[in-house]
């Protein structure tokens, strides 16, 4: 006893004391303006010391109707000769207060915590949820966890050898450590309107699901990310929609659900994919806006023979055209100049080969031909979007490079971590600075894709007094021969000194399934939401009046007027009109109040 006092004390403590966690208030989650997107209940949880009962069937009663359980199930668990036992996590304090009224010996209540997710499903394949023990389970909650967590405290009791507490001696604490609060770039704003565009195309073309990112090309900071259908992240276990025999089947349709489409499965990205083609097409001199092409509605490649989305084809054309066209012979021309290892080249350029190093978790990667299997067959399919898969966030990221100066920016949400005074504790720093095309190039492919909302295939997306740039595209999925496809968009704006760029992907739409009928529109809608919300006001051009012939009707001043009122108005006068941004009241309106227009016309009108 002498020579091993240490050993036998150390041995003696572990035998008197009773060790309880105390778990850690987690760190919130907040939107770029500050607002809660994942806040803390108070609760409680309940649990048994079975050497500490000495009633064990008023325990088991009470337990059992108190908080609704199997009377079995918790007999089972109080019997259970162990040092704790769980009987339930999550208790609402006014039922634990209810158990701790009658005093019952062996039973412990314990102070916790429960994630609370106040906008639901907004945002849930972003946000993502927690386990049990608060701990994060996909998305930001568990990419972030480390600093979110916080931790954990512990109650030490003193026993008896036989686990009953000894009279008169006092609990010692060590206090838990509440975990950080991480700032994101989300915008619930933003988000809402997106998830809402998106929601809508999906219940008007009967898809399967649908998929859209808005992030600021500038910075890679992703202001809005959804996938529908999503799910509640308050009940992330449960989903009226699963039917299931086992729990092996429902747990495989709960991890499809949970998946994030931006960025954990990848895709043949089609006609979006030729704003990067014509970008290294222009950068590597192969083409120039003058030079001219020839598009029969076709175009023969070794022995295959390749169509054109016209049947007829678009005739002559010059590589500006050809890109308003979406004309695929232009393209399949233009890498065939450019040949496979330039190609190649710009894929790397553009971030194509590598994760975009997003902060979450699971991104997937492209799949991609080796070079040495890359004949002109693949070569041809390849330029304008086939025959190799990326995921959405790769695409947008390097369409972002495409618009933005060149550069070749990180996608990310995280923006800092702070305590619970608001002091910054880490700031998060992204590589936005490798370039992939240079600046000449980028302002010139800004103007390009500005033309192919005005002029081309994307003119569902145009938006008067608004500079939206963008690429539509109609993927055919594999295999070519089921007949479904993705329609997608990608879209910016404004072309000048874009603000927000962003892709929408709608899976297996019925009936109608180009891009630019189904998708664009999309992005049109959510524009005229976001565009103003953003402080981006409408700088309207005389091209934006063409419209507007001298005819018999005088337009009638409708300012002040609300947005309801000057609906009425316009109807009687038999003109139409185009609402621009989010008040109750209209603010501008051109043409102004007096001037003629022909019967039809239509009016733009600025509610604040």
């Amino acid at each position: 006893m002498i020579f091993k006092a240490d050993f036998l004390q150390a041995k003696a403590q572990e035998l008197h004391n009773r060790e309880r966690n105390i778990k850690p208030k987690r760190g919130n989650i907040y939107d770029r303006n500050g607002i809660a997107i994942a806040v803390n209940n108070n609760v409680t949880t309940i649990s048994v010391i079975h050497n500490q009962i000495s009633d064990p069937e008023k325990v088991i009663q009470i337990l059992s109707q108190t908080l609704d359980l199997d009377a079995e199930l918790v007999r089972k668990k109080v019997e259970n000769v162990v040092a704790l036992e769980r009987i339930q996590s999550n208790v609402p304090k006014d039922l634990a207060d209810e158990i701790r009224e009658f005093g019952l010996d062996g039973v412990i209540i314990d102070e916790d915590f429960k994630r609370i997710y106040p906008y639901a499903s907004l945002a849930s394949h972003v946000i993502g949820f927690t386990g049990k023990d608060n701990q994060g389970i996909i998305g930001l909650e568990v990419k972030y966890d480390d600093y979110l967590k916080g931790q954990l405290g512990k109650i030490l009791t003193l026993t008896n050898a036989k686990g009953i507490e000894i009279e008169g001696k006092a609990e010692s604490r060590l206090e838990p450590v509440s975990g950080y609060h991480l700032v994101t770039s989300l915008d619930t704003n933003i988000q809402k309107y997106a998830e809402q565009a998106l929601e809508k195309v999906l219940i008007q073309k009967q898809a399967n699901r649908g998929s859209i990112i808005v992030m600021d090309p500038q910075s890679g900071e992703i202001l809005a990310m959804a996938n529908k259908p999503d799910f509640n992240l308050n009940d992330p276990f449960n989903d009226d929609s699963i039917i299931y025999s086992t729990e092996e089947e429902k747990n495989k349709k709960l991890n499809q659900i949970w998946r994030n489409y931006c960025i954990n499965d990848t895709y043949e990205p089609g006609s979006t994919f030729k704003m990067i083609t014509a970008s290294a097409g222009l950068e590597s001199k192969a083409v120039s806006l003058e030079d001219t092409f020839f598009c029969p509605g076709y175009a023969i490649v070794a022995d295959r023979r390749i169509r054109c989305h016209k049947a007829g084809g678009h005739g002559s054309e010059t590589f500006l055209e050809g890109v308003q066209n979406s004309c695929n012979p232009v393209f399949m021309a233009v890498a065939e100049r450019m040949g496979v290892k330039t190609f190649l080249s710009y894929f790397d350029r553009f971030g194509l080969f590598e994760k975009t190093g997003i902060d979450l978790p699971g991104e997937a990667i492209s799949i991609m031909h080796k070079e040495e299997n890359i004949g002109p067959v693949e070569l041809a399919t390849m330029s304008f979007g086939q025959s190799f898969q990326i995921t959405p966030l790769q695409l947008i990221r390097a369409g972002a490079a495409v618009i933005n100066g060149g550069r070749l920016v990180t996608p990310h949400l995280g923006l800092e971590v702070v305590d619970d005074e608001g002091n910054r504790i880490e700031t998060f720093n992204y590589d936005n600075n490798q370039q992939a095309i240079s600046e000449e190039t980028s302002q010139l492919m800004s103007s390009i894709l500005e033309s192919v909302v005005s002029e081309g295939t994307g003119k569902r997306c145009y938006i008067p007094g608004f500079q939206v740039g963008g690429k539509t595209a109609t993927s055919e999925k594999l295999p070519r021969s089921s007949n479904k496809y993705i329609s997608s968009f990608i879209g910016f704006a404004p072309s000048e000194n874009p603000r927000a760029i962003t892709l929408v992907l709608v899976d297996e739409p019925v009936g109608i399934y180009y891009g630019g009928t189904v998708a664009a529109p999309v992005v049109k809608e959510l524009y005229e939401n976001i565009l103003p919300y953003m402080g981006i006001m409408p700088k309207y051009k005389e091209s934006d009046f063409e419209t507007y012939q001298v005819g018999e009707i005088i337009i009638p001043d409708l300012i002040g007027k609300s947005v309801q009122d000057a609906k009425a108005v316009l109807k009687e006068y038999e003109l139409t009109c185009d609402f621009q941004g989010t008040g109750e009241n209209i603010v501008e309106q051109f043409p102004l109040a007096g001037e003629s227009v022909n019967r039809g016309s239509k009016i733009i009108l600025y509610a604040d």
